[in-house]
């Protein structure tokens, strides 16, 4: 008998005896849950011997995935998170198995230690948390987002072709969803008032949508780029298109912004302004906000309550939104000024992550309230740096405005410094992602979502890689890639 089947007889063997066993434990405690555990074990040993597949089918599964909630307490993505989780221990046990498999000099990279910081002062903040219990819970998800979408790839992503299999799985599946969404809202008319039933039940609403969608819209660009086939550069021509539609169908302000914002940063960037008007755009942000709180300002700024509606036209949302009169803008304002004012009161630790539905209407003013200021869904605040700031304190804020400033900042660099053409495509693909995630977030919150949090978590990994590949002066890659014909989809992440 040779060594192969030898091997597959023992863990025959050994699983079936497991599996007995745990039904003999579970019939003996009367617990049937036991039972689960040999299951668990031997889909953790199929991860195991196929760690990179995994990897690659929760990438698949992002834009593919949809919440489900088991209890009013308890919610989930599924199968993302599940296998997030799975990934997250498969990545973290091969890493203690075999420390080698990562360098010092990727382990210690300075993004990857702005990282870690950042952690830590999110674990402190949990200590002080107002509730911590769901500090707690978010602290864990936090966990396995992290080992999941930045230490995994800096396993998975060795050669060019991972990271280009990577981008066609999320930006196939998301188009997939893209079109599908399309034909759906066809058939109500494109109106404004249906969008959110065309991409249900892979994303909540519109807002979810349109983010992810935008943050592909560069990498096709760079898809096509990278070709080097006259006909594929068409169909990919083509598919931006198809994109660019089911974008403007999206009827989302905030990724429209973005896309602009994109087009701004791909300038900025070529003339290594990027990072300068960065530090601008949060100087700005600073004296705006005192500016408008200095001896009440904002009041000034007050809606008429029985005029802030919800319009079904979307002609009527842009005029209301221009006005100030439309409910989702004007709930931003209400929300955000309850976030400001509660900052004083717990400027250092924050009110603790995944807190702030629980600790906000009492320094809401109700002069900016709004019909749906009861906030049923116990959404949050619409801005990821407030939220950052309100839940973590100022201390969070700053190491997560330097972690994104960092990341721009080897983006930019990498772009200017990197020979190779794939890698330096790269570069400058993510910094654009990165400025259009700032868009998005500026008004809404969603790096803690699985669909635009794997994003951002996806582009600092792959800006270590890039740094780390260009610093060593050798290329991740050992052959020439260009002779092999399955790689001529030239995607970048």
């Amino acid at each position: 008998m040779n060594t192969v089947a030898k091997k597959s007889k023992a863990l025959f063997a050994f699983f079936a005896g497991f599996f007995v066993l745990a039904i003999a434990v579970s019939a003996f405690l009367d617990q049937y849950l036991f039972i689960v555990i040999p299951f668990a074990t031997i889909l953790f040993y199929a991860g195991w011997e196929n760690r990179n597949t995994i990897f690659f089918l929760l990438l698949l599964t992002l834009p593919l995935s949809f919440e489900y909630n088991f209890s009013s307490t308890l919610g989930t993505d599924i199968p993302d998170e599940f296998l997030m989780l799975l990934t997250s221990c498969l990545f973290l046990a091969y890493w203690l198995f075999s420390p080698g498999v990562v360098s010092k000099k990727m382990r210690c990279h300075p993004l990857l230690l702005l990282l870690y910081a950042a952690f830590v002062w999110q674990m402190i903040a949990v200590l002080f948390s107002t509730n911590l219990l769901v500090s707690t819970k978010f602290l864990l998800a936090k966990t396995w987002y992290i080992s999941a979408f930045v230490l995994a790839p800096l396993l998975v992503f060795s050669t060019k072709k991972s990271i280009k299999i990577a981008a066609q799985l999320v930006a196939g599946s998301m188009l997939f969803i893209a079109a599908t969404a399309l034909i759906r809202h066809a058939n109500s008319g494109l109106s404004f008032a249906t969008i959110n039933d065309a991409v249900a039940p892979f994303f909540r609403n519109h807002v979810n949508y349109s983010a992810m969608l935008v943050c592909m819209v560069p990498v096709l660009f760079a898809c096509r780029k990278l070709a080097e086939r006259g006909n594929l550069k068409w169909v990919l021509g083509v598919v931006i298109v198809i994109a660019l539609v089911a974008l403007f169908f999206s009827y989302a302000r905030g990724a429209w912004l973005a896309l602009m914002i994109g087009i701004l940063s791909y300038w900025l960037i070529k003339k290594k302004l990027l990072v300068v008007a960065y530090i601008s755009f949060i100087i700005v942000t600073i004296a705006a906000v005192f500016w408008l709180k200095s001896n009440d300002r904002y009041l000034h700024y007050a809606h008429d309550y029985q005029t802030t509606i919800f319009h079904k036209e979307f002609k009527e949302h842009l005029i209301a939104t221009y006005k100030l009169r439309d409910v989702s803008t004007a709930e931003r304002f209400y929300r955000w000024i309850a976030g400001v004012r509660m900052i004083k009161d717990s400027w250092l630790t924050g009110y603790g992550p995944n807190t702030f539905y629980d600790n906000y209407k009492p320094y809401a003013v109700p002069a900016f309230k709004t019909w749906v200021s009861n906030n049923k869904e116990h959404s949050t605040v619409h801005n990821y740096f407030l939220l950052t700031v309100i839940e973590q304190g100022v201390p969070g804020l700053l190491l997560f405005i330097i972690l994104l400033g960092g990341m721009l900042y080897y983006a930019q660099k990498l772009y200017h410094r990197v020979q190779d053409i794939f890698y330096r495509t790269t570069a400058i693909t993510i910094g654009i992602i990165l400025t259009m995630l700032i868009v998005v977030n500026f008004l809404s919150d969603l790096i803690e979502t699985d669909k635009i949090g794997s994003l951002f978590f996806l582009c600092l990994s792959l800006l270590i890689i890039i740094d780390i590949n260009a610093g060593s002066g050798t290329s991740i890659v050992q052959t020439d890639e260009r002779s092999d014909p399955s790689t001529d989809v030239q995607c970048i992440s």
